[in-house]
């Protein structure tokens, strides 16, 4: 070969190891920063949400900022109580737990109440509303309040993530699990058609455009519910822009279903260690039917079942003297 041609071949083959040089030498970009959506927090005092739901709802509450975003949490009852954090469900926040948690507390129970990442007073990071990003935020919690060790109550969804978190965090759990209407076990078919469909990426884009969400805020300046429970839900659908990101997500990758692990986890727990599981549950729960409890019961045999006759799936709130009476018999021990 010539030297002309070996210049040739030289300065074509160049620019191509010059830029896989840089390629495997370059340093890599910075992540790009997590977009964290505002709580209700941010909204107006005049808004209706702080009629329903202000953020003093319960004594003793505070701010704590993480990683992914700012919780709003409440410490109740007295300072030497017996530890209990309450977990609220899919869509509605800490106000379920309204008529329940003072039941513990006039029984000396102290008790962590919290809203969960796009709910009530906490943000709503934008991210992947899995049982990872639940369970952590409830160990950054205790960890922030200085509780090494609780007992844990969870409605709904929030069963599920108290049962995830059992699974994720042993150490931080008692020997005491409450789950109220728990998710974690539905099948595909269990969950409506409706939630299928609003929970779908595609919906999910044309609910976050701004068109959309000026409908919905029109929506809810009509006049209001009679239900402070569904004002709430429809006001913090209409407001927080990741408020129905999240929910869809919950409902696609959280602690609604795929959960059998964790609840096999338990009942080991439970058969090795003692550790006591009660579950409380309404014959007429729609969302959650009274059937899973029968699931539950596959995965830990020695779980206590609480019935209530006629319950739906909003349990603390209709029926919120039997659930509170039955927490407080298992927390002491005598359920």
């Amino acid at each position: 070969m010539s030297p002309s041609s070996s210049l040739q071949w030289f300065l074509l083959a160049l620019p191509a190891a010059v830029f896989f040089a840089y390629v495997l030498t370059a340093f890599p970009h910075a992540s790009t920063t997590l977009t964290v959506h505002p709580s209700l927090a941010t909204l107006p005092n005049d808004s209706a949400s702080w009629s329903v739901y202000p953020e003093t709802f319960y004594d003793g509450g505070q701010y704590v900022r993480f990683p992914q975003g700012t919780v709003r949490y409440w410490l109740v009852g007295p300072e030497d109580g017996e530890r209990i954090v309450l977990i609220h469900g899919l869509s509605v926040p800490a106000i379920i737990w309204k008529d329940v948690a003072p039941q513990l507390v006039d029984n000396g129970f102290r008790v962590l109440l919290y809203d969960l990442y796009g709910r009530g007073y906490s943000d709503a990071p934008q991210t992947t509303y899995d049982a990872g990003l639940y369970t952590t935020q409830l160990a950054l919690l205790m960890q922030h309040v200085g509780w090494d060790k609780a007992c844990i109550a969870g409605v709904s969804m929030g069963g599920g993530i108290a049962t995830a978190f059992t699974a994720h965090f042993p150490h931080l759990v008692t020997d005491k699990i409450a789950l109220i209407a728990s998710t974690g076990l539905l099948n595909p078919s269990d969950l409506s058609r409706t939630s299928k469909f609003l929970s779908s990426p595609l919906i999910q884009f044309f609910a976050a455009s701004y068109p959309f969400r000026l409908y919905l805020q029109y929506l809810a300046s009509g006049k209001p519910s009679n239900d402070p429970i569904a004002e709430l839900v429809r006001i913090q659908s209409a407001y927080l822009p990741g408020f129905n990101p999240a929910i869809a997500s919950s409902l696609r990758d959280g602690p609604v279903r795929s959960l059998a692990p964790a609840f096999a986890a338990l009942g080991r727990r439970a058969s090795k260690e003692g550790t006591r599981v009660l579950l409380v549950w309404g014959t007429a729960d729609a969302v959650v039917p009274y059937r899973n409890a029968a699931r539950v019961c596959t995965y830990v045999p020695g779980a206590e079942l609480v019935t209530i006759g006629g319950a739906g799936h909003d349990i603390t709130i209709s029926h919120p003297q039997e659930v509170g009476e039955a927490l407080v018999q298992f927390f002491r021990g005598r359920a």
